[in-house]
């Protein structure tokens, strides 16, 4: 015990080394981008060697983790430096436009927010959600049908919620009554999805798609920032669920880490058996958490189709639903994480959408880039996050 508490304050100290690191790869990046927009690559390469040696640093000093993220940072940092500074300062400009980056950012991570936050509480209970795609998909067309039909965009929500919260009775059902495999369980659910949403999609609406008039969930406008500068841009006008996603965030983790509600949630995701010796229902939890993941799940889903695009299209999720999860990976299974993730990857889509700007041709292949972004996220935290000790392990009561 000596021994760990005299490490503590090293560990503390080499976390906000990696912190710094993790900054100055970033500031690598930044002083070749507008508004600063530097012609020399020599400050992106000074600063992304410096980031680099931090994190360096960091790992001699056992901190594998923090210290990976820094010599990533330093390294991309000062790529995205270099090439800008190869790049003419018009289509720089028209490229990074922060303001609409920053818009865009959130809209994208929107609805990555609702399906991680789900799959935390979900996976925080033992059940592995690979099925967060389903879900997505099927909040998103019971959603936009339901505003259709009953003229009432909040209807439309409610439905789309509760069609997610029956997709994820059915996969509670299936992992935790008949103690079924989690990983296929959830992958028959996202083709389940798939194929009933096409068939009732070309059923209903046939070749011409979605009407053009679905009511939408409406904006919030804050009139009192619109004259902040890139606040005012930013935050002045945002969707409804964005604001329901940011607040999410916060309460789930209050809820997680703060009420005993969540020490029930994190009991049984740790260690059942112990957690049925004091008395807790573990059938119970884990029943409501994998529901309450899927009506989170088709939230997210119910945005982008009344929401953010206002269409429905066959497969409109896009894997979506395994970014999030990649996103609760990266996260640690933790709120703030989970959520910071999504902004990572919400960017890196506003980032794509504005890139073909340099090249036609190659507009498909930018569209990868958060896709590649999630492959690259996945693959870095593999063996250095740690999941609930029980997660996709079948519970029997004895």
């Amino acid at each position: 015990m000596t021994a760990i508490a005299e490490r503590m304050p090293q560990t503390i100290a080499m976390r906000h080394v990696a912190w710094v690191g993790i900054g100055v790869g970033a500031l690598a990046a930044f002083v070749a981008l507008p508004p600063i927009e530097a012609r020399s690559p020599y400050p992106s390469v000074v600063l992304g060697l410096i980031a680099v040696t931090l994190g360096v640093g960091v790992i001699i000093r056992d901190d594998r983790r923090m210290g990976a993220f820094a010599v990533a940072a330093g390294l991309i940092g000062a790529t995205i430096g270099v090439l800008a500074t190869r790049s003419s300062i018009g289509h720089l400009e028209a490229v990074v436009v922060w303001s609409a980056l920053l818009g865009s950012m959130l809209r994208y991570a929107t609805p990555l927010t609702f399906a991680a936050i789900g799959g935390l509480f979900s996976e925080r209970s033992g059940v592995v959600n690979i099925a967060l795609e389903g879900m997505m998909l099927i909040g998103a067309f019971f959603a936009i049908m339901a505003a259709d039909k009953l003229d009432s965009w909040w209807l439309g929500l409610l439905v789309g919620i509760f069609a997610g919260g029956v997709a994820g009775l059915v996969h509670a059902f299936f992992s935790i009554h008949l103690r079924a495999d989690q990983i296929v369980g959830g992958t028959a659910i996202n083709f389940l999805a798939l194929g009933l949403t096409g068939y009732l999609f070309i059923d209903i609406y046939g070749t011409e798609g979605t009407p053009t008039d679905i009511p939408s969930i409406p904006d919030v406008h804050l009139s009192f920032i619109d004259g902040i500068p890139l606040i005012g841009d930013i935050f002045g006008q945002l969707n409804l669920m964005i604001w329901i996603a940011i607040a999410l965030v916060f309460a789930t983790w209050v809820i997680v880490f703060r009420t005993p509600a969540g020490l029930r949630i994190r009991s049984v995701g740790e260690h059942p058996r112990a957690a049925d010796t004091v008395g807790i229902n573990v059938y119970g939890v884990r029943y409501g958490a994998v529901v309450l993941s899927g009506m989170l799940a088709a939230a997210g889903g119910a945005y982008l189709s009344i929401g953010f695009l206002h269409s429905f299209n066959e497969n409109m999720t896009a894997g979506r639903g395994f970014i999030a999860l990649a996103a609760l990976i990266f996260g640690n299974w933790r709120p703030f994480g989970a959520a910071a993730a999504c902004l990572l990857f919400g960017f890196s889509s506003a980032l794509s959408d504005r890139l073909p700007i340099y090249s036609e041709p190659y507009a498909v292949l930018f569209k990868s880039l958060p896709y590649v972004l999630t492959l690259i996220a996945v693959a870095g935290v593999i063996g250095r996050s740690t999941p609930p000790a029980a997660v996709g392990r079948p519970y029997k009561k004895q």
